[in-house]
Parts: structure tokens; sequence; C-alpha cells
């Protein structure tokens, strides 16, 4: 089963829709971050949760 770490990013209500896409697609193509859930909060911010796998090296045994 994969292993996945998170990070929470908070867009203030101030921020366009064009903005936003930039900023999180810059997490995705710099960082190797996907979308894990997105919310839209009654101010008109938005709380974004991304994920990205966690690659463990097994040990080589000789």
């Amino acid at each position: 089963m994969p292993e996945y770490e998170f990070v929470d990013v908070y867009v203030p209500r101030g921020v366009s829709r064009n903005d936003a896409t930039r900023l999180l697609t810059d997490h995705a193509e710099y960082g190797h971050w996907e979308l894990d859930r997105l919310s839209l909060l009654r101010d008109g911010s938005r709380r974004v949760r991304l994920r990205r796998r966690i690659i463990r090296q097994v040990r080589a045994t000789w």
C-alpha cells in the first residue's frame, strides 16, 4: 500500500482562479504534488490538500 505525505495550502479569497491554478501547477510541476482535496469555504477562500508518494528504498542484500 503506498504511503503519502500531505501539505495543506490556504488560498485567500482575493486570489483569482488563474493565480490559484498557477500556484497549484507550480506545486505539481516542481514539487511532484498532486491534488488530494479542495474545499471552497464560505468566505470564498480555498483550502487545498496536496499529496505525494513517499518512496522508500529497500536495502539490497548481497
